[in-house]
Parts: structure tokens; C-alpha cells; sequence
């Protein structure tokens, strides 16, 4: 578990971290928070090299996404800068991105009686 007491303040100098490998290995992260190694409750930025990509997944529990930097894709759609994704829980995608790009991911966040999704951009 990283960082999951969630009555305590956590200040992460997210600059000072390191690059960490994921499953795919032009897909980086720096995990902020995390309640498992690969499951549950999680918090990460998120670096895609340019031309990376993920096979095609699921997300039990849901999914967010705020692009910081670059252009995220997937087969619905190119988000650049500004961003925000929510998947649905039990939504899946293929994501990608061409150029690369730096994301905040919140994974498995969801109850799964709460369905939606949204995506808008924020000004940065």
C-alpha cells in the first residue's frame, strides 16, 4: 500500500520521482497512491512515449483521466491537453498515443452503480 490513509495530507513532489515501467514498456508511471501492486485503488501520472500503446482492457471499477501534456487516444477519440475523461466502471479501451503524452489516471475509483461518462477540456 502507498499513500492509502486517506485522514493523513500527502504532498508528493511528482518531479522528483522517478519513471517507473508499467506492462507495456513504452507506458511509464509514477504511483502517488496505490492500495495493490496491479489492482484496486490507485492514483499515477502517467508518461506515453510517443507511439505507445495498450492492448485493449477493462476497467472493473472505472477510470479517470486528466491530460496534462501531449495527446491521449483511444478508439473513440484524441484528447489533448486539458482533458478530462471519465470511464464508466466495466468500460474498456484500447488506448494509445501517437505523439506521446503525461497523464493523471485514478483507476477503480467507482461503485459500479454509478455508470457514466464525460469527457471535456479544462484550460491549462
Amino acid at each position: 500500500m502507498l499513500n492509502m490513509d486517506l485522514s493523513e495530507r500527502v504532498v508528493i513532489k511528482t518531479q522528483e520521482l522517478p519513471w517507473l515501467g508499467s506492462p507495456s514498456p513504452t507506458v511509464f508511471r509514477k504511483p502517488l497512491e496505490r492500495a495493490a501492486a496491479e489492482s484496486g485503488h490507485t492514483t499515477s501520472m502517467v508518461k506515453y512515449q510517443a507511439g505507445a500503446s495498450f492492448k485493449r482492457h477493462s476497467h472493473p471499477y472505472g477510470e479517470e483521466i486528466l491530460v496534462l501534456e501531449g495527446t491521449f487516444s483511444d478508439e473513440e477519440g484524441d484528447y489533448p491537453a486539458g482533458t478530462y475523461i471519465r470511464n464508466p466502471p466495466g468500460s474498456a479501451h484500447a488506448p494509445f498515443s501517437q505523439d506521446g503524452c503525461v497523464l493523471l489516471v485514478k483507476l477503480n475509483q467507482f461503485d459500479s452503480n454509478r455508470p457514466a461518462k464525460y469527457i471535456f477540456s479544462l484550460p491549462l
